[in-house]
């Protein structure tokens, strides 16, 4: 047995989570020297970005992509602040981002405005001469980071041993997982999956074998199993720092649902509690979630579903329609602006943006823009090419069953 009882260890990532939190609807705009007063990782920069204007980013941004041309596409996450998602070409979710680089085989550098899991997709999917590029390589994830690779391979091997003789498993991981997870799946018999197809690769996945270990993130993988009827009988969660993840061989062999134990810091903070009292605030109101929320707030509310889900219903729903929502900030007050028709609310009365995604401040864009123009790729993200060909093994797999 490869696991074993160790001090739990919980990502930087996690414990920034709540840094850029404060009360009120509003993220105004600051130079990069006022936020880096916030406690949090900064990558180092040049001083002369640090105390660029709005206006003077605006400018300097708009005549590096003008000078720059198609050799670049800037592709942004729904969670970017808005301040970075109007300077972009797309906009998406990861995977819809990294498909749309991979049909942009014109563009020599993608820049990515996300996260580190992100850039590393985009570059299992481009083209071999793209380059992909991170503005702020402290930007990452921290239900990636709840699943470092050390011991998402000793969890895995200690499976094996138990359950080899009994079933099998076969592994399926979120979108929101390092390269080498999807490339474990890869070679394992495994998939990747998205919010949007969860449900359609799981079921997939539990016809291949008895049981499914589903990684990093518990809430997505228990309200997925509970959507194909499984009930929370038949799963069990892993904790990495425990012996056999805090379960008896029995249990692993009962179990039709291994639940890795990592969440989003994010959706974690929505609860039972605010819709109700968004339903006492607006009895007409129309509860929408994301799934990975918590099991009680996504069974307490009306709809859930993908970051494209819940922006697709609230851009069609009805005039005069009210929606309190819970996902990350950015984008809820972006649909909001969209739809000043529709009462379109956060359900969290506490302004808290994913504080690795707010790392993608306009100055780290507009560095990497002018190191291009100066010749230089600053924060290129690379994946090793065994690991590459694993993890497309991985997508290609999930996009089969899509």
């Amino acid at each position: 047995m490869r696991t074993h009882t160790k001090q739990p260890k919980i990502p930087v990532t996690e414990l920034e989570h709540s840094a850029f939190c404060k009360p009120g609807d509003e993220l105004p705009a600051k130079t990069l020297l006022e936020e880096k007063a916030v406690n949090v990782q900064w990558q180092d920069i040049p001083i002369e970005y640090l105390h660029c204007s709005v206006e003077e980013l605006d400018a300097r941004i708009g005549r590096a992509k003008q000078e720059l041309g198609d050799s670049v596409t800037i592709l942004g996450h729904h969670y970017q602040r808005e301040e970075v998602i109007k300077y972009t070409d797309f906009q998406g979710d990861s995977f819809l981002l990294s498909q749309k680089a991979a049909r942009l085989p014109n563009a020599d550098y993608i820049i990515f405005c996300g996260v580190h899991f992100m850039a590393e997709t985009a570059c299992i999917l481009c083209e071999s001469h793209q380059k992909v590029i991170l503005p702020n390589i402290t930007a990452g994830c921290s239900m990636a980071d709840m699943a470092p690779m050390d011991d998402v391979d000793d969890a895995w091997e200690d499976l094996q041993d138990v359950l080899a003789d009994h079933g099998g498993i076969v592994p399926v991981t979120y979108m929101n997982s390092i390269a080498s997870i999807k490339a474990l799946c890869g070679r394992t018999g495994g998939a990747v999956c998205t919010s949007s197809n969860a449900v359609a690769v799981m079921d997939w996945a539990l016809n291949q074998s008895r049981r499914v270990l589903f990684l990093p993130d518990q809430h997505l993988g228990r309200n997925t199993g509970l959507e194909l009827g499984l009930s929370t009988d038949d799963m069990v969660v892993w904790n990495p720092f425990k012996h056999l993840g805090g379960n008896t061989e029995e249990q692993l062999r009962g179990a039709k649902l291994i639940l890795w134990q990592g969440h989003c810091a994010v959706h974690k903070r929505f609860s039972v509690k605010q819709i109700e009292m968004a339903r006492e605030r607006y009895p007409d109101i129309t509860v929408l979630v994301h799934p990975e929320c918590t099991m009680e707030t996504v069974q307490e509310a009306d709809l859930v579903g993908s970051t494209e889900f819940i922006r697709k219903t609230i851009n069609e729903a009805p005039q005069g329609s009210k929606w309190a929502v819970g996902t990350e900030i950015s984008l809820v007050n972006r649909l909001a602006l969209e739809n000043p028709n529709k009462v379109v609310f956060c359900l969290d009365p506490v302004v808290c943006p994913c504080s690795t995604m707010y790392r993608i401040h306009p100055a780290y864009l507009l560095w990497v823009l002018e190191g291009l123009l100066n010749g230089k790729v600053i924060n290129q993200v690379t994946v090793p090419d065994d690991i590459r060909q694993d993890a497309q093994i991985a997508l290609e797999r999930m996009l089969a069953l899509s």
